[in-house]
């Protein structure tokens, strides 16, 4: 990927070129996680960081038997609210933002209409633009979506004819 493949969220006035900071923490998951979470937030306030946004659970780990995730959706917040060493840390939780139908954008998911809005997992966002098809417009700004399809085009072993299948859920 371009060393400056960010800057079409900043073209696009995404985000504001004059206050925002785009920076690389290359972290991948493991899947380890309350632990996970923790390690996350500690090294990012030894990078100098004073906001660590929360996401959902920790990294959708699915149960090992019952057709459920592993952990609560809040479980990384309160993980972080209890764990020593994090005190300084203002802990933001993930707010469920979903494409709204109704709006064309998107926008935090108001569960008194849940027909309106669709959710985009990163897989099915993921399969779009390895099939070089658009998610529906409003959904991420043009130049991000080209810098991702870009990326994924440039890893596809197959044709520019060719459909990479969508995942079959387990």
């Amino acid at each position: 990927m371009p060393e400056l493949a960010f800057h079409p969220v900043l073209e696009d006035g995404v985000l504001d070129p004059e206050t925002t900071v785009v920076s690389i923490f290359p972290s991948p998951m493991h899947y380890a996680g309350p632990t996970e979470v923790q390690w996350h937030a500690k090294a990012r306030i030894n990078a100098g960081a004073n906001f660590y946004i929360v996401g959902r659970d920790p990294a959708g780990m699915s149960h090992p038997v019952e057709k459920r995730d592993l952990y609560d959706a809040d479980h990384g917040k309160k993980v972080l609210s209890m764990a020593p060493g994090l005190e300084r840390l203002n802990i933001l939780p993930f707010k469920v933002a979903a494409y709204d139908k109704t709006q064309g954008k998107m926008a935090f998911f108001d569960p008194s209409r849940p027909q309106d809005f669709l959710f985009i997992s990163g897989t099915k966002m993921r399969t779009l633009a390895k099939n070089k098809e658009n998610p529906p417009d409003g959904f991420m700004c043009p130049g991000g979506w080209q810098v991702l399809v870009e990326y994924y085009d440039s890893l596809s072993p197959f044709t520019d004819n060719s459909k990479v299948p969508e995942p079959v859920p387990a």
